[in-house]
């Protein structure tokens, strides 16, 4: 009997020593709470709400139940968000902005009080929608392509001053994407047409004026030529003109001389009586 209560209350007292153990390890787990690396805790007391200062990486303890601890991400996380804007000349364009954006660590407890842990999500579309539309009224469509630099520089600064607003820090912010309506592209496109046709009116005068000028000059040329030629006649008589004759007689002579088809003739009636020895015979 005495050994069968001894083991008995041996295994009480082991069973209430797990359960201690066991207490204790789920009290000790409950105190502790993790902050991985590019991450702050924010802790919310039942008592006195959100507290004001923030938890950096590392371990750290809480007061079960009575605290909780709300993890964010600090590291810089990308964005991207589409809008359509009408321009200063009323053509409505889409635009596609990217930022990259994180949280002010020193302001992380506002940003839980006021946003939540989405705070991204609830402000960025809003003010990049609101920045784009404002800055995309100052200019004419065409003008969104001319003078791209400076409406990104533009969107940017005004973004970033709007973020801080929300305690949020802007890396950087970019036009990603730009495009235009059907009505836009249409306008663009009969745009070009027209030019073309004009600089093609312009080079068909230019051609027309060019060969005026050449018709002119041609002229003027013949003209001078034949003044030459009727001084040089009066002056040394028809001499002249019996020569370029002469001339141009050799010349066809040379041509005519070099083609296998051409036969040369004597002239006269001894050619005839050549052709027809009969004839000289009937005759006697």
């Amino acid at each position: 009997m005495g050994s069968s209560q001894a083991a008995v209350s041996f295994l009480t007292n082991v069973a209430r020593a797990a359960i201690g153990l066991g207490a204790s390890a789920s009290l000790l787990s409950a105190s502790l709470y993790t902050v991985d690396g590019g991450e702050r805790a924010v802790l919310f007391d039942r008592f006195r709400g959100v507290l004001d200062e923030t938890a950096d990486e590392g371990t750290h303890f809480l007061i079960p139940w009575l605290q909780k601890p709300y993890i964010f991400d600090i590291r810089t996380r990308p964005h991207t968000f589409s809008s359509i804007s009408g321009t200063k000349d009323l053509q409505m364009v889409n635009l596609t902005l990217r930022v990259l954006s994180r949280p002010q660590v020193s302001s992380l407890p506002d940003i839980f009080k006021t946003l939540g842990l989405e705070y991204d999500e609830k402000v960025l579309p809003s003010i990049g929608n609101e920045v784009l539309k404002a800055v995309v009224a100052q200019f004419n469509a065409d003008q969104l392509l001319t003078e791209r630099p400076h409406v990104s520089a533009l969107v940017r600064e005004s973004l970033i001053r709007r973020a801080r607003d929300f305690n949020l820090v802007l890396d950087d912010v970019a036009i990603t994407h730009l495009s235009y309506g059907p009505e836009f592209s249409r306008a663009v496109e009969q745009k070009q047409v027209a030019q073309q046709e004009a600089e093609r009116s312009k080079f068909v005068v230019a051609k027309a004026e060019q060969e005026r000028r050449a018709a002119i000059i041609r002229a003027e040329g013949e003209s001078e030529a034949a003044k030459l030629i009727s001084d040089a006649t009066a002056a040394a008589g028809m001499g002249l003109i019996e020569l370029r004759r002469i001339e141009a007689s050799r010349e066809i002579a040379a041509t005519l001389a070099k083609s296998p088809n051409v036969a040369y003739l004597p002239g006269g009636n001894q050619m005839l009586m050549a052709l027809n020895p009969t004839a000289g015979i009937g005759g006697r």
